[in-house]
């Protein structure tokens, strides 16, 4: 190669490099305008007893205290109690068992008045308390969340975080007409490697985002979720009229297993789609920089491997009379309007996990442990440099109730607030309509109509829309 052609490649390969660098500061400086928004409140502002300043004590409510809402939400709040100037006010929870148990173990630790109640509403009625957290079974997520909002209190509810599309957008609206904080209990928010990833793409590091990828398995050879019924469990026990409530069609007397284990059926849960999709979903979508409705969903599952039915090497508590409703494996494919895909897979049946990676035309961004590693595609090695982020923390339910708090005293959208999590349960109830029946849905935000690939509307998944549900 001659000398002067040499030069000549050097001077284009740098021109190219700087007109690199000039497009994504560019890229970065337009997404960096549109990206960070004061949040819109509506104009009828739900009333409140104490307007909270930055260093007010926030009073809290718990509504559903069992696994999540009990050793996460009530033993974190009590760990934290006194740095996030919380106080832990009432319990409530259809468990006569569950409700005395926290209640003493607040009062042990805190010394505080704490009330302890089977109903909801009695909890929504006192003006003292400014948040709820719903740990409930989901097909109680809506309805609590809303009546609390609407009471004037700021809500913290589990993943996911309605049981149905069609209550997303009743829960989205009330946000915005009632102007409180709702943040969805999908702590990789707040693990800050994703919001690292979204300040990469957003100054356009890996140029236009092609493909997401994830997992969430796992392998129970004895069935997930089959949970230890406890000696405690009654009629008498449990108020099991207001467990199923009347959003459940298909109605069946008391029943331990379906208190204990509901998350294997259709009519309480989604499975895999409510209970692991949202640990992948929530900061994935957080990480692109701007998340966005679906354009489409297809999943797919199955429930052939029987393990409910695996007799060999159970233990007495692992026993089971059903088989559950849910997949056992499952499989989610989205598109999104800026023209990227996403693959999520999750499991109970193999737990060997696919790489996890935001996948751009120029680099692609490794998510896997506590760094965000950037590596160059090929055909652009020679203008991107290959970059990795310092360590951070990982993920922890105390840091997202620390967020929580935050952002309430600062008016501001936490890392799981309703904008990222309306978008995140459209992917999930979408892909479990798909699944269930058959169907590619496509998804207009616009109008909120979901159609297959014909044009033809699909009615959406709901309460007693199949015999199931």
């Amino acid at each position: 190669m001659s000398s002067s052609h040499s030069q000549s490649s050097r001077a284009a390969a740098s021109s190219r490099r700087q007109f690199l660098k000039r497009s994504t500061a560019a890229a970065s400086v337009l997404a960096a305008a549109g990206s960070f928004r004061t949040p819109v409140y509506g104009q009828n502002q739900a009333p409140s007893a104490n307007v909270i300043g930055a260093n007010e004590r926030l009073v809290l409510g718990f509504v559903g205290v069992g696994g999540q809402g009990s050793g996460a939400h009530v033993g974190l709040n009590l760990e934290h109690y006194e740095e996030n100037n919380v106080a832990l006010a009432a319990v409530c929870d259809v468990s006569k068992t569950r409700v005395a148990a926290n209640v003493k173990r607040i009062k042990d630790k805190t010394q505080g008045d704490v009330q302890g109640y089977e109903d909801y509403r009695k909890v929504l009625e006192r003006k003292d308390i400014d948040v709820i957290y719903c740990a409930t079974v989901d097909h109680w997520h809506t309805k609590i969340s809303k009546a609390a909002m609407e009471s004037g209190k700021h809500v913290y509810v589990e993943k996911p975080m309605t049981r149905y599309l069609g209550e997303a957008f009743e829960l989205y609206d009330t946000v915005k007409s009632t102007g409180k904080i709702l943040n969805v209990g999908s702590q990789g928010c707040s693990d800050l490697k994703w919001h690292k990833a979204a300040e990469w793409i957003r100054a356009g590091k890996i140029g236009p985002i092609t493909m997401l990828q994830g997992s969430y398995m796992r392998n129970n050879p004895w069935g997930e979720w089959n949970y230890t019924i406890q000696k405690w469990a009654s009629p008498e026990d449990i108020n099991w009229a207001m467990w199923m409530g009347d959003q459940i069609k298909s109605r069946r007397p008391f029943d331990a297993d379906h208190y204990f284990r509901w998350r294997k059926y259709y009519p309480y849960c989604s499975g895999l789609l409510g209970d692991l999709f949202p640990h992948k979903l929530h900061p994935y979508m957080l990480a692109t920089g701007k998340p966005e409705f679906p354009v489409r969903v297809a999943a797919v599952g199955s429930k052939k491997f029987n393990t409910d039915l695996r007799k060999e090497g159970r233990k007495p508590e692992q026993e089971t009379k059903y088989q559950r409703d849910v997949a056992e494996i499952i499989q989610l494919i989205a598109e999104f309007p800026s023209g990227y895909v996403m693959h999520i897979t999750s499991s109970t049946v193999n737990e060997q996990g696919t790489q996890e990676r935001i996948r751009g035309h120029m680099a692609t961004l490794d998510m896997a442990g506590n760094k965000v590693q950037l590596n160059p595609e090929r055909s652009f090695a020679e203008d991107i440099d290959p970059e990795t982020s310092a360590g951070f923390p990982g993920e922890s339910v105390a840091a997202h109730h620390k967020n929580f708090y935050e952002s309430i005293r600062n008016k501001k959208q936490p890392n799981a607030g309703i904008d990222l999590a309306v978008k995140v349960q459209t992917v999930i109830s979408l892909a479990e309509t798909s699944d269930r029946l058959g169907v590619m849905c496509y998804f207009d935000e616009k109008t909120r109509k979901v159609t297959d690939g014909m044009g033809r509307e699909i009615t959406p998944l709901d309460y007693g829309s199949t015999p199931n549900s």
